[in-house]
């Protein structure tokens, strides 16, 4: 049996072969890739509570935008059908072509929305909801006096708008304001408020500190403001 020769005590270790080099890269890129890893899952650790917050109130926000827009197809095919946007002289109109048995009265937007029920224009509830601080989710019962009930109808309705004579920005609806005042409430939307303009158009405007919805650099809600053309709204508010 031959024996190989031995290095001396001192000798420098023999340079590592391309096999270990090559192993020894591995191993650092996985080290890099798991060093990695960790901190991304800590930093989405640290950030799930924020985005858990805001995510609990966006889809409200997009619930109301896409049923803004709803209401706004159905809203421009009434004018078609009955020459006027639902006010108190489109009811007479309304019963005569439908015979409807919806109580369409003149206090609420409510009132004014089951003009679109009764019609048969709107088939359904759902498009009335947006989430304040009063309302619920429709029972989807419209028949006689269960249609639109108190709680079922979140949008805030300005009547008087006219195709004719308005800019297609003029206002048609709005959530969340708060009933009986020109100030629209902060919590439901993050600090923003929904609007439906008469081109079907929706928006969410910056809420200020005082509860106005800020568009242009004014309160939306002057009657002054240039988006209602020189004739203040009169406002329907949800029941």
């Amino acid at each position: 049996m031959t024996t190989l020769p031995q290095p001396p005590p001192d000798a420098p270790a023999p340079p590592p072969s391309e096999a270990a080099l090559s192993s020894r890269r591995k191993m650092g890129w996985l080290w890099f890739v798991g060093l990695g890893s960790c901190v991304v899952l800590v930093l989405g650790l640290l950030a799930a509570p924020m985005f858990s917050r805001r995510g609990y109130r966006r889809p409200y926000q997009t619930e109301a935008v896409n049923n803004a827009r709803q209401i706004g197809i159905a809203l421009i095919e009434f004018e078609s059908d009955y020459g006027k946007f639902p006010d108190p002289s489109t009811i007479a109109a309304v019963r005569s072509k439908t015979d409807t048995t919806l109580n369409l009265g003149t206090v609420s937007s409510n009132d004014y929305f089951r003009q679109l029920l009764g019609s048969q224009i709107a088939q359904s509830e759902a498009m009335f909801y947006a989430k304040t601080a009063s309302s619920r989710k429709p029972d989807g019962v419209f028949t006689g006096t269960h249609a639109l009930e108190k709680g079922e109808c979140g949008f805030t309705y300005f009547l008087g708008a006219n195709t004719k004579t308005d800019t297609p920005n003029r206002p048609l609806l709005a959530v969340p304001m708060i009933p009986g005042t020109d100030r629209f409430d902060p919590k439901p939307f993050e600090g923003k408020a929904v609007i439906l303009t008469m081109d079907c158009s929706v928006r969410a405007l910056n809420i200020d500190k005082d509860g106005h919805a800020i568009l242009d650099g004014r309160n939306l809600m002057d009657p002054h403001h240039p988006i209602w053309g020189g004739h203040a709204p009169t406002i329907a508010w949800p029941e």
